[in-house]
C-alpha cells in the first residue's frame, strides 16, 4: 500500500481569522422615560373667580390687606413729626402781624414807638390820661416831670405833667397800623427825619379803632413817634464796646418812606387841601 505523504500545507487561516479586527463599540444605554410630575393646578384668574362666585351665587368675603405694625398709627397721636409742631404751637398773640419780618443785615424794620400824652398838669387830668393810655397799649405807661417853671400856665418843676409808653417788636408795629388808621393812612413827607424816623400827632383817641368815647375820660390827643433801624444799630447803645453805626448802614429819608408805604399800606404826601 502506498503511504499518502503527509499535507505539508499549512492550514490557511480563514477569511473571518484574517480579516483586520473592528473595535467594538459599547452599546449605549438606553434612556429611561421617567413619567412627568404632575402639573400644579393654576390657580384661577380674578375675572374667572368672580364668574365662579356669581355662578354659584357665593360670594367671598373679602380678606383684610395686611398693614404694618410701623405704618399703623394710634387714634389720638399726631401721624407726622409736622403735624405734632402745629398743634403744639400756641395761639398767635393778638398783637402779632401776619407778614414776617425780613431777618436780613440791611432789612429795616421798626425799632420802637413811643406815645405821649401832655396832661399839662398833675392831678386827675393826669390820671385820664394815663387811663386812656394804658387801655389804648395794654401797657402802664410812665410819668413824665416838667423840667422848669411856667407860671403862665401854673407849671412847677419837677411836676409830673404828662405820661407815656414805649412799645417794641410786634406790639410796635400793631399799634403803629391802629394809629395810621386814624390820621387815613396818609403822613406828610416832612414829618420823616433825614435818618428816617418819624412822627405825627392824633387830636382825638377816639379816631383810633377800637377806641370808644367814656364821659368819665372824656378826649383827648396824644403824639406817636417811631424809630427806622437796620440789624446791628445795638453796638451804638450797648454799655461795652460802644461803636458808631456806620454812615453806609444807617437808614437815610428815602428808605424810610419806601419802607412805610410798602409795609402799611401807607401814602406819603402833603395834605389836600
Amino acid at each position: 500500500m502506498e503511504e499518502t505523504p503527509p499535507n505539508t500545507e499549512e492550514a490557511k487561516p480563514s477569511e473571518e481569522e484574517t480579516s483586520p479586527e473592528v473595535p467594538i463599540q459599547p452599546e449605549e444605554p438606553e434612556e429611561q422615560e421617567f413619567p412627568a410630575p404632575a402639573s400644579e393646578p393654576e390657580e384661577p384668574s380674578a375675572v374667572e373667580a368672580e364668574g365662579e362666585a356669581t355662578t354659584e351665587g357665593e360670594l367671598k368675603p373679602e380678606e383684610p390687606e395686611a398693614v404694618d405694625e410701623a405704618e399703623q398709627v394710634p387714634e389720638g397721636e399726631p401721624e407726622s413729626e409736622e403735624e405734632a409742631e402745629v398743634e403744639e404751637e400756641p395761639e398767635e398773640e393778638r398783637w402779632r402781624i401776619e407778614e414776617p419780618i425780613p431777618s436780613s443785615m440791611r432789612a429795616i424794620k421798626i425799632g420802637k414807638v413811643v406815645i405821649n400824652i401832655t396832661a399839662g398838669k398833675s392831678g386827675e387830668p393826669l390820671d385820664r390820661a394815663i387811663t386812656i393810655l394804658e387801655n389804648l397799649t395794654g401797657q402802664r405807661p410812665c410819668t413824665r416831670r416838667a423840667k422848669q417853671t411856667i407860671r403862665t400856665f401854673g407849671i412847677r418843676k419837677n411836676e409830673p405833667i404828662a405820661c407815656m409808653v414805649t412799645l417794641r417788636g410786634p406790639r410796635a408795629e400793631a399799634i403803629l397800623n391802629k394809629t395810621f388808621s386814624a390820621i387815613g393812612k396818609r403822613i406828610s413827607p416832612r414829618s420823616f427825619d433825614r435818618n428816617g424816623n418819624f412822627a405825627f400827632g392824633i387830636k382825638e383817641h377816639i379816631d383810633i379803632p377800637g377806641q370808644r368815647y367814656d364821659p368819665k375820660l372824656g378826649i383827648i390827643g396824644m403824639d406817636v413817634m417811631a424809630t427806622v433801624e437796620r440789624r446791628g444799630y445795638r453796638v451804638a447803645r450797648r454799655r461795652r464796646a460802644k461803636s458808631k453805626v456806620a454812615m453806609s448802614h444807617r437808614v437815610k429819608r428815602e428808605e424810610a418812606i419806601e419802607f412805610i408805604k410798602q409795609r402799611f399800606g401807607v401814602e406819603v404826601g402833603l395834605p389836600s387841601d
